[in-house]
Order: C-alpha cells, then structure tokens, then sequence
C-alpha cells in the first residue's frame, strides 16, 4: 500500500508538462529569461499570407498569432508559400534564403519574425525564417528550436491548419517567455515528506504491534493465574485454611 501510495504521488510528477495537446513533452525547455520588445517596436502589419488558399478562418488563425504578440512584443507573420522561386519542393537553404528576401518586403521594422512554410508534397513540411534584429532578443536560437518543436508536436494531430499555426504560436510564446523549471525540487521535496510518512507510519505499526503484543501476554498470564490451583501458590496460611476445612468435615 506505501508503494502504491508513493507511485501515485510521484509519477506525475516526473511526467513533466502540460499546456496544449499532448501536453509539452519533448518540447525544448526555455532556459532564458526574456524580456518582451518595448510598445512602439513593431510598425503592425497583416500576420500571414496564404498562397495555395488553405486558411478559411482567419480570426481562428491570428488569434494564437496575436497571444504571441502580445507575450513577446514580436509580431509573427506566417507565409505559406504555394512555391519557392517556382518550385512546390525548394531546399532548405532555398526556403531560407527566400524567407531572407521576403523580410525587407513586408515589413519596415526590425520587431517581426516571418515564417516561411511549405508543403513537401510527401506528407511533410519545409520551413524558414527571418527575424528582424530587434526581434533577436526573443527569437534567440533556443526560441527557433522551440517553435520548430511545436510545428513537429502539432503538424501530426488531427487539426485544422488554422488551429495547427495558432497554436503553434501560442504555445511557443508561453514557453519561451517563461523559464522552464525543473522538476526535481518538487519531486524531492515530495520524496523526503513520502519517506517521513513512511517512518511515522512504520514506528506506529511497532508501537501497535508491541502494545498487541504486550496485551496478549498479559491475557496469557492472567488466564494462567486464574486456571492454576491455589494450592501451588505456596500461601500457607491457604494451605492451613484447606486442612482445617478437611478435619471439620472428617468430624462432622
């Protein structure tokens, strides 16, 4: 039952987590404190592009877009491009290098970060990015790896493309403007109260356990006292009482 107990209490605990479906497993950890870009940063602009005509629900769609927004001061922009200098199935370095040019296109700042996403034709994706230098402090290296572990998290469940990019976005901004704690003071600290629940538990079932004990010799001895004959007490003056009661009966 104590095992049981401990099992049930821990277990959660080191299956660290949470938010979003599936919850945040395998997701990057955030290792940074980040402090969201100044109000004025960001010159707004529209938050996407949909060549191949796959987004039927905007306000679904930028609704995640704009959570990140405001958690980070960054504005995302989300290209999805039909072909990448008319290609469907462009390199990585291409995609990269197209994303690059599409920055000084869109956007008159340096506070945006422009995803760049295609279909490979192959039941898969194909990314790239450009981030404004500005936007730098928040879409670090670590952040990038963060978002891409979120598009490979959700690109396999069964959701809309919409949900699919609002998501995405919304849950990268929770996670990379929050540092992610580690688990293990909370499951040591569980650890030392389980175990001190355990001794107090353990010394109460040998105080039990003795104090049992104790009773049924106690009930043994009085049971022997009370079957054993009076004669074998040694008490004379008992022994004198029985030999007077024995002569008066012997006289009478």
């Amino acid at each position: 039952m104590i095992l049981v107990v401990i099992g049930t209490v821990l277990l959660p605990l080191f299956s660290f987590g949470g938010g979003g479906s599936g919850g945040s497993s395998g997701i990057a950890k955030s290792t940074v404190e980040r402090q969201p870009l100044p109000a004025g940063a960001v010159n707004e602009t529209a938050y996407y592009t949909d060549e191949p005509g796959w987004i039927s629900n905007s306000g679904e769609l930028t609704a995640g877009m704009k959570r990140f927004y405001k958690q980070t001061g960054v504005q995302p922009y989300l290209y999805i491009a039909e072909t990448v200098d008319g290609t469907a199935r462009p390199t990585a370095s291409a995609i990269q290098a197209y994303a690059e040019t599409l920055y000084s296109q869109l956007f008159t700042d340096e506070a945006h970060f422009l995803l760049v996403f295609c279909d490979n034709g192959s039941g898969g994706y194909m990314c790239g990015y450009s981030v404004g230098a500005q936007a730098k402090t928040i879409m670090d290296d670590e952040a990038l790896g963060i978002l891409a572990d979120y598009l490979d998290r959700y690109y396999s469940d069964d959701m809309g493309d919409e949900e699919f990019f609002s998501l995405t976005f919304e849950k990268t901004g929770e996670r990379i403007m929050t540092v992610t704690r580690s688990p293990w003071p909370a499951v040591l600290t569980t650890v030392v109260v389980v175990t001190a629940v355990v001794i107090v538990v353990a010394l109460l079932y040998k105080w039990w356990k003795h104090a049992k004990e104790q009773k049924n010799l106690e009930a043994r001895q009085t049971a022997e006292i009370l079957n054993t004959p009076l004669e074998k007490f040694g008490d004379t003056e008992v022994e004198d009482l029985a030999k007077k009661y024995e002569d008066d009966t012997k006289e009478e």
